[in-house]
């Protein structure tokens, strides 16, 4: 709460907000601060520890028929402070996630340079976590698991959905000049959730926390593995093609263009990181990540219409979590029992 009002003043800082947008956003802000209180965030730690765990043998299991599997890399995942201050300041953080099975390990400068000899001066400390994964092409890994769902009788129907309409026995979906009945569906589209889930009765606390990244091509400096540039808020990958540089959070809604602000300080931090880098091509990206003001999804039945599964609101972590939250969402619509207890993603929660 303290180092807020400095967030967001200071033109430094991973935090953006579009202060035309604020009346908008305070409502969510004021309830997501509040989930900030010690004993919620141990209860959302639970909750997204049952679907993220597990998350690397997860995606090894959904990839195992089809060529997405080789798009997946399991290893290490360091973060990376500034000083010994820093890291002992992430202590509490760093203690929760070994309470749900994520150890970590301190490395020193000198184990730093040893796996990374390109660092900067600016990292002292490390934090590594093991058995973590990533995805090398996250483009070509969904491609290919849609391939596969194709080849198993599946059907692709892209349009723009304007209505959900509970129908006799089902639902009927209605887009720009169609409309099909189904049995059942999973709503899972991720923040444009919102106004889908009202037509069905509920209320969705439910924000766009935008994030950035950018795509470095051809680059002459690959990290070994994943690391958080801890004082940026960047995640930096290694990719089958350069780095991906991701992160931030801008709260500026739907409908604003993206923020040159923000891509420009993705590209200073990635040369704090590694001051001699260069690069051929660079592609950006603006993404809206599906955030509850509990941080937790809405997974599960719709207590309205038993017809529709809810599966959104993944936040920054739905490629992450996106096998185990799938697989629970097909199970349900299947009627298939699991061992999960699926009460803090309860989809009423909010109404």
């Amino acid at each position: 709460m303290a180092k807020l009002p400095g967030m967001i003043l200071d033109p430094q800082s991973p935090l953006f907000l579009k202060w035309g947008y604020l009346p908008r956003a305070l409502p969510w802000l004021s309830q997501f601060i509040r989930n900030g209180e010690e004993s919620k965030v141990r209860h959302i730690a639970a909750g997204l520890a049952t679907l993220i765990g597990d998350s690397v043998e997860q995606h090894k299991a959904l990839a195992t028929t089809s060529s997405a599997a080789g798009f997946i890399s399991a290893g290490d995942y360091t973060y990376l402070y500034q000083n010994q201050a820093a890291f002992d300041n992430d202590a509490w953080g760093l203690a929760l996630r070994q309470e749900h099975g994520s150890d970590n390990t301190r490395l020193s400068r000198s184990d730093l340079i040893e796996r990374d000899p390109n660092l900067a001066d600016r990292y002292a400390v490390g934090g590594l976590f093991s058995d973590h994964g990533w995805i090398q092409n996250p483009g070509r890994y969904l491609a290919a698991l849609c391939d596969d769902f194709l080849a198993n009788d599946g059907e692709f129907w892209q349009t723009e959905v304007q209505d959900i309409i509970p129908a006799e026995n089902g639902i009927e979906v209605q887009s720009q000049g169609e409309s099909r009945r189904y049995d059942k569906i999973i709503l899972s589209t991720g923040v444009w959730s919102t106004q889908l889930a009202e037509r069905l009765g509920h209320k969705v606390a439910l924000e766009s926390e935008r994030g950035y990244h950018l795509h470095l091509r051809g680059t002459n400096i690959t990290p070994p593995n994943p690391y958080m540039c801890t004082d940026a808020k960047m995640a930096v990958t290694p990719m089958d093609d350069g780095v991906r540089c991701a992160g931030l959070v801008e709260f500026a809604g739907l409908k604003a263009g993206s923020n040159p602000k923000a891509t420009d300080m993705l590209e200073r931090s990635i040369k704090k990181l590694y001051p001699n880098i260069r690069w051929q091509e660079v592609d950006y990206w603006l993404g809206h990540r599906p955030s509850t003001t509990d941080s937790l999804p809405l997974l599960g039945h719709s207590p309205r219409n038993r017809q529709v599964v809810f599966a959104f609101g993944l936040h920054h972590i739905g490629l992450t979590a996106g096998p185990k939250t799938g697989g629970i969402a097909a199970d349900l619509i299947m009627g298939r029992p699991r061992s999960e207890d699926l009460t803090p993603y309860r989809v009423g929660r909010f109404d």
